[in-house]
């Protein structure tokens, strides 16, 4: 049963990100630091105020405020050009103030700087930097080593560089580090928050200017190769720099959002860790950059895929770690109150042993696509494909766990099936396109992936409705049914698909026109294994603009698609769900499939448009 909820004091949609396409850091509008895992997006959070409060990890900078005053919010904010460089400014009585916070992609140690000027007049500033690394747990020891300062836990050193010629206070108590001094127009101030393991040499001093240049230039070389042009040009933009920072730069692998725990429902237990490596999650990632010009982190994912799957295709997980590990046993932090007290808070995901069968269609999809964009083919690539067929050949007529990762009783939901179909159809393709001969099993994936197409047809359609449903023998939806059109499986013209477009658009959406995904329970168990409800599903939404510009209906998919633009918050960031009641964004944040969803969309209404 859900928690008793408490209203938020900071909303979901308050934070911006800034990453190093290693791990990622939120940063609230008053300028804290309330999220952070280093030294990879999977590791402990040394700030976790984000699920609790400041003393479980945060790092505050900002116009000090008189004891016991809640800090202010910044008067502006905004990412510098096109990159994940953050500016906030605070207007005060005294003078403006600009931090400017970053994260530098390139090698070396994981850090976070940030960097103060004084915009005009005279203001007085306040650092107190909370680290807490063990998500919360563990307050380190602190001491000084020459200019610096380190806070060591365990097998963990964060190390504290002031770089300026301002003087300034500093006190470290109770593993706690205060700083204050005032700043006047013209004059800056850095500070540089740097990983290393405890029991190595510590990492270099930090070159706060060097780095903030050098990661201006690598957003502008990354964003001059995107390719689209179209309508929502800065927000296609914004997603794909978002997807990018989803990125784990090291392996390939792409995580589905940097956070756990943040609640699909205030209060609630639906809670889950997203800072792994989904199938699915990183197919669609891989697809939207391929559709936009980026073709070396397709490269780099299929390379990861190879490895991560191994030899081993009959044991295919539907997730792995950043690196391709497998053990992602998921537990409980009891000492975490959650947030707006939504326990429980967990780590790990236990999805990682379930059965979804619409992993393999995603895959495959995304293989074929890489492999259009220009991405050769080898042998390798081919032999996954076979060995993921041959897994569909065998499994498509079992009950699975479906797309939303139900913790209910296993269905044979039509999703899983029409994406068993598409792992047949791109991998005979594929297969086709190959300069080898491979009449023989192309013949064999044909007749079952007919046998799939005939089998949906008859089991999973309600003639009396003019739809399908969830699942076979159901009278439920599910938005994922839209995917009958968007994947080729139905012509756009189909009486059926059309049917169930419209039928999805009627049962699933709220009057806003936002979808949910499938129907809940409320405080019952749902069909899903799971008590209390949700927001609406924003990817689900951009799936029904596709679906609408699909079957000829673009001006009331263009409508749709301002409403979901302007659910973003004011950094152009979007969480995996949205109460259009509340206003609230819901759900882990920034939500990689929420950003695939607007860049799909986009390329959507722009090929549309085009055409007319």
């Amino acid at each position: 049963m859900p928690t008793t909820a408490e209203p938020p004091t900071r909303g979901i949609g308050e934070y911006a990100l800034i990453g190093n396409m290693r791990t990622a850091a939120l940063v609230r509008h008053n300028g804290t630091v309330d999220w952070l895992c280093l030294p990879r997006f999977d590791s402990h959070a040394v700030f976790a105020a984000l699920l609790g409060t400041e003393e479980h990890g945060s790092w505050r900078l900002g116009p000090a405020q008189a004891n016991g005053m809640q800090p202010p919010s910044a008067d502006r904010r905004r990412y510098r050009g096109n990159s994940l460089i953050l500016e906030s400014e605070w207007d005060t009585p005294h003078g403006t103030v600009r931090v400017t916070d970053f994260m530098p992609p390139l090698d070396g140690p994981p850090r976070l700087i940030r960097v103060v000027e004084g915009v005009a007049g005279r203001v007085a500033m306040r650092s107190t930097l909370h680290p807490r690394p063990g998500y919360g747990r563990v307050t380190p020891s602190v001491m000084h080593v020459g200019r610096r300062l380190v806070a060591t836990a365990g097998p963990d050193s964060l190390w504290l560089d002031t770089v300026t010629d301002l003087p300034i206070t500093t006190l470290a108590h109770d593993g706690t580090i205060v700083a204050e001094f005032t700043i006047e127009i013209g004059q800056r101030a850095a500070f540089a928050l740097s990983w290393g393991p405890s029991h190595t040499a510590p990492p270099p001093e930090p070159e706060p200017e060097a780095a903030l240049e050098a990661t201006g230039q690598f957003w502008r070389e990354w964003t001059a190769k995107t390719t689209y042009r179209g309508p929502h040009e800065a927000a296609v933009m914004r997603s794909l720099i978002t997807l990018k920072a989803l990125t784990y730069a090291p392996t390939g692998g792409i995580v589905a959002a940097p956070t756990t725990s943040l609640p699909e429902e205030i209060g609630g237990s639906r809670n889950w860790d997203y800072r792994y490596t989904w199938l699915r999650d990183a197919a669609f990632t891989v697809s939207s950059l391929l559709r936009t010009g980026h073709l070396d982190e397709a490269d780099a994912w299929r390379e990861w895929l190879l490895r991560a799957v191994a030899g081993d295709p009959e044991n295919l997980q539907i997730m792995y770690g950043v690196a391709g590990e497998r053990d992602l046993p998921e537990r409980e932090l009891e000492w975490l109150p959650g947030y707006a007290n939504s326990r429980p808070v967990r780590v790990g995901n236990g999805a990682a042993t379930q059965l979804q069968i619409d992993v393999y269609g995603e895959v495959a999809d995304a293989l074929y696509l890489a492999d259009l964009a220009g991405l050769s083919s080898d042998e390798r690539t081919l032999e996954l494909l076979l060995s993921m067929a041959r897994q569909v050949c065998r499994l498509w007529k079992e009950p699975d766990d479906g797309i939303w990762e139900i913790r209910g009783k296993r269905r044979h939901f039509v999703h899983s099936k029409v994406m068993a179909w598409v792992a047949l159809d791109r991998t005979i393709t594929m297969l086709q396109r190959s300069p080898h001969h491979h009449a023989t099993k192309i013949a064999a994936l044909q007749k079952q992936r007919d046998l799939i197409h005939r089998d949906v047809c008859e089991q999973g359609y309600d003639p009396e409705r003019n739809t399908f449903t969830q699942s076979y023998g159901s009278h439920d939806l599910d938005a994922s049914l839209l995917h009958l059109v968007l994947s080729g499986f139905l012509s756009p013209d189909d009486k059926r698909a059309i049917g169930t477009v419209e039928a999805v658009q009627r049962e699933l959406a709220t009057p806003q026109g936002l979808l949910h995904r499938y129907s809940t329970s409320g405080a019952r168990v749902g069909a899903d294994g799971l008590p209390g409800d949700e927001g609406t599903f924003l990817i689900c939404t951009f799936w029904l603009v596709k679906a609408l510009v699909t079957i000829g209906r673009h001006d009331e998919a263009s409508a749709l698609f301002d409403k979901l633009l302007a659910v973003a918050n004011d950094v152009g960031l979007l969480a995996e769900e949205y109460d259009p009641v509340t206003k609230l964004q819901l759900g882990n944040f920034p939500q990689g499939f929420s950003h695939i969803g607007a860049v799909e969309a986009a390329i959507a209404l722009q090929a549309e448009q085009a055409r007319a």
